[in-house]
């Protein structure tokens, strides 16, 4: 597919605890590969992919944000612009799971209200080291009114991987063919790219 011909463009932001697996997911996703290891990312990595969803091209632009707490100001900074968010945690970890309020108050503090999250519990494949179980992660949905979908996601198996980041691809179409704001622009971070094409089609509602 011709990653420069689109219908939507969607700004996504990878958040979580450092080691859940982030950029294993994004590089799954990006390249359909898996890297055994990787080191922290420093800051925030970029990656971008142009995917078919319901016959249209959308092109998702993946900003996959350092875990550790000596980097959180330079990536709070990528918040602000975010259209939707992929918030990870190690299902074998469970203080990961328990550090997720932090992130989604922080994401709160930084973003507009309601930008649409999608949860993913990663590195399912290691259900012998299992520390949360699925319907402790579902029970945040009560609890956090972003929240459009939980899944479990393996990155070494390429579980759920493309399925995280369709279904916040969906939610983000739908939003914008039913007219409702996207986050606005504050500071995008992305000035080689037009800011008029960055908040969905490129002839519709949100153009």
């Amino acid at each position: 597919m011709d990653d420069e011909a689109y219908d939507y463009l969607f700004k996504i932001v990878m958040i979580g605890d450092c080691g859940v697996g982030k950029t294993c997911v994004v590089q799954r996703f990006k390249s359909g590969t898996y890297v055994e290891r990787h080191g922290n990312t420093i800051g925030v990595d970029f990656a971008m992919r142009t995917l078919a969803v319901n016959k249209k091209r959308v092109k998702l632009q993946i900003w996959d944000t350092a875990g550790q707490e000596r980097f959180r100001t330079i990536t709070q900074s990528y918040y602000r612009s975010a259209h939707g968010v992929i918030m990870a945690y190690d299902i074998t970890k469970h203080t990961s799971f328990l550090h997720l309020p932090q992130w989604v108050d922080e994401l709160r503090n930084y973003t507009e209200s309601d930008v649409p999250l999608v949860l993913i519990g990663n590195k399912c494949d290691l259900e012998s080291e299992r520390e949360v179980p699925f319907e402790e992660a579902l029970a945040l949905k009560e609890q956090i009114p972003e929240l459009v979908a939980v899944l479990e996601t393996s990155a070494r198996e390429d579980t759920n991987v493309e399925k995280a980041f369709v279904t916040l691809a969906l939610e983000l179409m739908k939003r914008c063919n039913n007219g409702f704001p996207l986050q606005s622009q504050h500071n995008d971070n992305l000035s080689s790219i037009n800011s008029s094409n960055i908040t969905g089609p490129r002839s519709s509602c949100c153009s």
